[in-house]
């Protein structure tokens, strides 16, 4: 099976982790580096082992040996320059969030369909073999029928930074997309539905999100096993990043599901209702692997329709609804 050979679209710093992941993948090639600025290149290429640099992103998209191209922009980027890359027959590993809102989300989607390149979104925990066996687990039954999850995805800053892209709304910024968008796709994916409503409430910086708390229901409200997601997202608490799954009869616990806090030792934990608790631990790749690999894996079967990319799609739709609620104060339907 060929390598599938990447140029990375900017130099930010997620592409700096990403890089050396997307070298020590299985099936995966690092081709070349591009940057408005050449220098910004060359300093990136020599860093990393990087073989060709691109003074511009259109000069990765215009040679032939680039297969796919991740993309590493701000949000407000990522519709233009996935258009353009699925355009020029290339794959799009694009960052999360995917884009802006559903609009944006839904032309993406459609773009590289009807041109028969493979899009995913770059949220890493999902193609690890512990999520695996988190959802094993929600999907066995273990834990009784299902009830409600919570999570939490926050870091602080002492003083926001105005200039940070994640201030700025029209760049895609706030705690929702940023954050949130792992909370809400990790309710979506272990519960297997969309909600029927949701409702938020944030604090405002510069137009932006900079905390929110939000509530989506699942199911008829009048069936008495109606199940409930709530999750915070926020720059100015102490970093966490914990979900939990309850069930009638278990609950199942991850202290560090978007990253784990010892990367040596994944784990989570099986909880009863008598005090009990059972540790998973879940060996495996870096969880940059397992998601430039899954990528390479969609590119080699040609599924330009694949689950991960209606996850992608859903979790856009709800973030929008979550956005729309906290801002009106409203419950929102979906």
């Amino acid at each position: 099976m060929t390598n599938i050979r990447f140029a990375i679209l900017g130099t930010a710093k997620i592409a700096r982790t990403i890089a050396p992941k997307i070298k020590s993948s299985e099936g995966a090639e690092l081709l070349g580096i591009a940057s408005r600025s050449e220098e910004s290149a060359q300093q990136f290429a020599q860093e990393f082992g990087v073989p060709l640099t691109y003074s511009s992103y259109a000069a990765a998209l215009d040679d032939p040996d680039v297969d796919a191209v991740y993309v590493p922009l701000p949000p407000s980027l990522h519709q233009e320059w996935t258009e353009k890359a699925a355009a020029a027959g290339k794959h799009v590993l694009c960052e999360k969030p995917l884009a802006r809102n559903i609009d944006e989300t839904e032309r993406m989607i459609s773009v590289c369909q009807e041109n028969g390149v493979v899009l995913l979104d770059g949220v890493m925990w999902y193609h690890t073999a512990r999520a695996a066996a988190i959802k094993r687990i929600v999907d066995s039954g273990q834990l009784g029928e299902l009830r409600q999850l919570t999570s939490v995805f926050t870091f602080r800053w002492d003083t926001m930074p105005m200039e940070n892209l994640r201030m700025h709304r029209d760049l895609g910024g706030g705690s929702l997309l940023d954050l949130g968008w792992y909370c809400v796709g990790a309710a979506l994916w272990l519960l297997d539905e969309l909600p029927q409503q949701v409702y938020a409430r944030a604090n405002w910086c510069n137009d932006v999100d900079v905390r929110m708390n939000g509530f989506l229901w699942f199911g008829d409200e009048n069936s008495g096993e109606r199940k409930v997601a709530t999750f915070e997202s926020g720059f100015d608490a102490v970093r966490r990043r914990w979900v939990e799954v309850v069930g009638a009869k278990e609950s199942l616990v991850c202290d560090d599901f978007t990253r784990p806090w010892k990367s040596d030792r994944p784990r989570f934990w099986t909880h009863d209702g008598d005090g009990d608790s059972t540790e998973h631990v879940v060996a495996g790749k870096a969880q940059e692997e397992c998601m430039v690999e899954a990528f390479c894996e969609l590119v080699h079967r040609g599924q330009t329709d694949h689950a991960w990319l209606q996850l992608s799609r859903k979790t856009q739709l709800v973030c929008d609804a979550l956005d729309r609620s906290a801002r009106s104060g409203d419950v929102v339907e979906l």
